[in-house]
């Protein structure tokens, strides 16, 4: 999912101007505005009840038949269960089901993970004073474990995605569902206890955009159903962590050729960024990736469209249960001295689209995250208060959405979370767009950078 945190909010300059900002934007709520579903809009308005206890239903009693009538009715029919398929991803001997519902530690008793692709480093030569810092605190022993598991659940989720819910006339709601649903079953934590969630599951809401809508958005309720067409462009963004280690991976589909070469424009792009190797400076990593990406144009309608290298958005460092580190990774030339050092976990991704090449704040809310810097102890609200030790217990600092918040059962959290965000401890992100008629692809890989080499966690068949 772009460089997308509460961590990275602070850094990321205004959309409008020609500053890099990470890729989960640059959160904006606009505090005007009524109704409950305005909340999608940035809009949180002064009616709901600061006592959500103060509105309480009774309840309904069931009615029932009388005993002679209930004789005289036909017994129903036990409907058969559907059975779940079984299927091979993994080998002979291992079996995932169709959709994927295996627990993915019994598929791997061992906790053999598969590994991702590694490739060594050209300079072997050299141990520099960051490196050495580094190499004091490498990672503890559940790190590549922990990577590797994410990394595996996050592969066979996707290619259920790609293969079962990903096709024209299926409503973007459903395929998040499908997504979410599979990463939660795959890791064993459906997320609805108290902490739970924390310990393994959804890195960050599912990001499913559609067109020029280049980043951050995903269903939420108050919307109406958008159904996927065979003419869209899809951007597919989602994160799974295990025990904090987030996986942060995307990849673009579209049902029309007429695309292909913006797809491919984006995904060369992509790997260019992920061959740079360690010690290589952020400036560098942009100007290869940029030059790869503009090579390309495409053709839509008759009409001939260059590929631009999207300039205010970034990949980024990923830090445990941070989706958003502090640097950055632009898609084009710039000057950021910043190095890929040994002992860090990056993010690549690149965006490429067919209109500006900039991106701004489009309607709505994409999610919300925790800013860890700011203290809820002051705080005399009493839905700000509820809403906060809600959102500490189940998601941490980890970035969620409304329909994270309703699947738990909050309700009237509208006042609690504008409260929230005008103290400064939580942060909002909207959606990004070019401008409409354009179309925009990402392509994403998480790397590790191992002692001997980086490793491609997310890397897979498929992609």
């Amino acid at each position: 999912m772009g460089s997308k945190s509460p961590e990275g909010h602070q850094q990321i300059p205004d959309a409008n101007s020609d500053e890099l900002k990470p890729t989960k934007g640059d959160p904006k709520v606009n505090q005007r505005g009524s109704s409950s579903a305005d909340l999608d809009r940035g809009i949180v308005s002064n009616d709901d009840d600061d006592d959500d206890d103060d509105e309480k239903e009774g309840a309904t009693p069931a009615i029932s038949a009388s005993a002679p009538d209930a004789e005289k009715k036909k017994k129903r029919k036990r409907s058969k269960k559907k059975k779940v398929k079984p299927t091979t991803l993994l080998g002979k001997d291992l079996k995932q089901s169709i959709p994927p519902r295996v627990l993915l530690s019994n598929l791997f008793p061992a906790g053999d993970y598969p590994t991702g692709e590694l490739v060594p480093y050209s300079n072997t030569v050299r141990t520099t004073d960051e490196e050495l810092r580094y190499n004091s605190r490498l990672w503890d022993s559940d790190f590549l474990s922990n990577y590797r598991q994410a990394a595996e659940i996050h592969s066979q989720t996707r290619q259920y995605a790609q293969s079962h819910l990903i096709k024209p006339g299926a409503t973007l709601l459903s395929i998040a569902n499908g997504i979410e649903d599979t990463v939660r079953a795959l890791c064993g934590h459906q997320g609805l206890d108290v902490g739970d969630a924390l310990k393994a599951g959804i890195g960050f809401p599912t990001g499913l955009c559609l067109n020029h809508v280049a980043a951050h958005w995903t269903p939420n309720p108050g919307q109406k159903d958008v159904v996927l067409g065979k003419d869209d462009v899809l951007k597919v963004d989602f994160g799974v962590h295990v025990g904090g280690r987030i996986v942060d991976s995307a990849f673009t589909v579209a049902f029309d050729h007429t695309y292909d070469n913006l797809l491919a424009s984006v995904k060369d792009a992509t790997n260019t960024g992920i061959k740079v190797s360690i010690d290589a400076r952020m400036s560098d990593i942009g100007a290869a990736i940029q030059e790869v990406m503009e090579s390309y144009e495409v053709e839509i309608r008759g009409k001939t469209f260059p590929v631009k290298a999207i300039r205010n958005i970034t990949g980024h460092d990923i830090k445990r249960y941070h989706i958003h580190g502090s640097k950055q990774i632009p898609f084009i030339k710039n000057n950021n001295r910043d190095k890929m050092e040994e002992g860090e976990v990056f993010a690549i991704e690149t965006f490429g689209s067919t209109g500006k090449g900039r991106l701004n704040d489009d309607f709505g809310v994409y999610g919300y995250g925790r800013n860890d810097k700011v203290s809820g102890a002051n705080l005399h609200l009493s839905s700000a208060k509820s809403l906060l030790k809600t959102i500490d217990s189940n998601f941490g600092t980890l970035v969620f959405c409304r329909r994270y918040l309703e699947r738990l059962g909050v309700k009237s959290y509208h006042l609690g979370m504008r409260n929230l965000i005008d103290n400064g401890i939580m942060e909002s992100y909207a959606p990004l767009s070019d401008i409409k008629g354009s179309y925009t692809a990402q392509w994403e890989h998480t790397i590790l950078l191992h002692s001997g080499g980086k490793e491609v966690i997310s890397r897979r068949d498929d992609y």
